[in-house]
């Protein structure tokens, strides 16, 4: 098991200019494309946490690699390469580092909202929902539980913040912002590609209660980019055990923010480590979801 002293938190790639870091990734800017560097960062209720957990990035990378290539016929993408030696020369003295754990795409002008499908009641739209009895606009039969089954999927845009928190709105709001065509096109491919990849998780014995996709515009079409129906952008569930009102046993970052609320911390001030066993937890539920999904190990 690895320890989190093989961990990568960062990247500093000599050579290169320096990235712009999100949350989890390490974007550089090579001039016509992009490097992503999935690190082993891990963030909840927007705050980075420490310590980084082992792998992590790369299960994220290799997953989405995965359903980038499953998804190809629904919609087309920005990946060009995954593998580090199909990379541009002025990459290759960081191969070692880049192994597994990076992508070499294109660049897109990115649609800024995030596209969200649910097809369970959980998390803020749960809130939303016990709240008003919608989400984001979408009038829902009354007297749903947490992780209640949805009649049917629906379509919950939210804003993509570069800092703090994304915030749900309605679709007349995404339609405003980037008119009836787009607003249309973004809504059918976020719940087809949702369809997709629940119908896959479940014959592999798991429920895909939510996910969120983004999208942007490269070449005069519209691309899939950045992470993929991860357990970082994604709620995992196990099937067999599955009931509306009770906690679900998940395969993503809700059991870290459980372990969050647990010992009280207040989402403001700076979060606490994660205790050794957390951090193990977390990796082996990333783990799972990966082997499950994809029939295989990641190389980590």
């Amino acid at each position: 098991m690895s320890t989190k002293d093989d961990a990568v938190y960062r990247t500093e790639l000599p050579g290169l200019p320096p990235p712009r870091r999100g949350k989890v990734r390490d974007v550089y800017d090579l001039g016509s494309e992009l490097l992503i560097v999935a690190c082993d960062r891990i963030s909840a209720y927007d705050h980075v946490l420490k310590p980084a957990v082992p792998g992590k990035g790369k299960i994220l990378c290799q997953l989405t690699v995965f359903w980038l290539e499953r998804l190809a016929s629904l919609v087309p993408h920005h990946l060009l390469a995954s593998d580090a030696r199909d990379f541009p020369a002025r990459l290759r003295p960081h191969a070692a580092r880049l192994a597994g754990r990076a992508m070499l795409v294109k660049k897109a002008e990115v649609v800024p909202f995030e596209c969200v499908a649910r097809g369970y009641l959980a998390g803020s739209g749960f809130r939303d929902y016990r709240r008003t009895g919608t989400v984001c606009g979408h009038r829902l039969p009354p007297g749903l539980e947490r992780a209640s089954r949805l009649p049917a999927p629906i379509f919950t845009p939210a804003t993509k913040a570069e800092e703090g928190h994304d915030e749900n709105v309605d679709y007349a709001t995404l339609e405003r912002a980037v008119g009836a065509p787009l607003a249309a096109r973004l809504e059918e491919l976020t719940l087809a590609l949702y369809r997709h990849g629940a119908d896959h998780a479940a014959g592999c014995g798991l429920i895909l209660a939510d996910t969120k996709f983004e999208f942007g515009h490269a070449g005069g079409e519209l691309i899939l980019i950045d992470e993929v129906l991860t357990p970082d952008s994604s709620r995992y569930w196990e099937a067999a055990d599955w009931r509306p009102g009770v906690e679900p046993t998940s395969f993503d970052k809700q059991y870290v923010r459980n372990w969050l609320d647990q010992v009280g911390w207040d989402h403001a001030s700076p979060p606490p480590e994660l205790p050794p066993e957390v951090v193990a937890g977390t990796r082996h539920r990333y783990l799972e979801a990966f082997r499950r999904l994809t029939g295989r190990e990641p190389q980590l």
